[in-house]
């Protein structure tokens, strides 16, 4: 068996693409059909859920450290932009959308939660507009939250701030 090096510790946050950011509890050697495996053993709490991801398929998978400083900079400077809503049918743009928070990348998750953000005098959004920027800025505050040692509730409400700051000047008051 080749020993392929732990690249995360225990108790450093991970974000993998799918499931956004979870924490590493364990390194646990197993015997699945019988080849042995050195697994990462993670925990995402808001999902009650367990993953463990062997050692050698942890990056072909996407799964990588909280983003830098400079990334967080970026996806927060990224939500103070324009709103693009493209033209196209909605089911297209809603899996667009879903590739986008299920990539991963903080600044693609930041596009979609400023691009279905919608301040409170502004007309309603369907149920599944809202759904999608619920998933979106939760993934978003997740890991703002785990960078900035606070909880996902207050990550929640500055990123809030920052689109209720920023969206006046992109739309028209509704009367």
């Amino acid at each position: 068996m080749t020993s392929t090096a732990a690249i995360f510790d225990v108790g450093d946050y991970v974000v993998y693409p799918k499931h956004g950011v979870g924490r590493v509890i364990e390194l646990q050697d197993s015997e699945i059909a019988g080849m042995q495996l050195q697994l990462y053993v993670l925990r995402f709490e808001k999902e009650k859920m367990t993953l463990r991801v062997p050692f050698n398929k942890a990056e072909g998978v996407g799964m990588r450290k909280l983003s830098s400083d400079k990334t967080l900079k970026e996806a927060m400077h990224t939500l103070t932009g324009k709103p693009k809503v493209k033209r196209t049918m909605w089911s297209r743009r809603a899996q667009e959308y879903e590739a986008k928070i299920n990539s991963g990348d903080l600044v693609s998750i930041a596009e979609v939660t400023r691009d279905l953000f919608r301040p409170d005098d502004q007309p309603e959004q369907s149920y599944s507009e809202r759904q999608i920027f619920e998933a979106a800025s939760s993934r978003l505050a997740r890991e703002l939250a785990a960078m900035e040692k606070t909880d996902e509730k207050a990550a929640l409400q500055k990123i809030l701030a920052v689109l209720n700051e920023a969206a006046p000047q992109y739309y028209e008051k509704a009367e």
